[in-house]
């Protein structure tokens, strides 16, 4: 199994979940997802994200969706 691409640690911003070698909440991408903002003006103001981490992320979410779905 791969290592999470999210991060949650109390000595990291306070343990909001973050991209994992970052302090680049994970909140914010989705903030600018749900926005206005487009995914390369995200990658512009925060290149410390890959595009892999992104690709991750949306993996990740996808495997909790399925998770929960199949629990409800």
């Amino acid at each position: 199994m791969r290592e999470s691409v999210i991060s949650i640690d109390p000595e990291v911003m306070g343990g909001i979940p973050v991209f994992r070698d970052t302090r680049i909440p994970i909140r914010t991408f989705v903030d600018y997802m749900g926005g206005d903002d487009d995914i390369r003006e995200f990658f512009d103001n925060f290149p410390g994200v890959s595009r892999e981490q992104i690709i991750r992320l949306i993996e990740e979410l996808d495997e909790l969706k399925e998770k929960l779905l199949a629990a409800s």
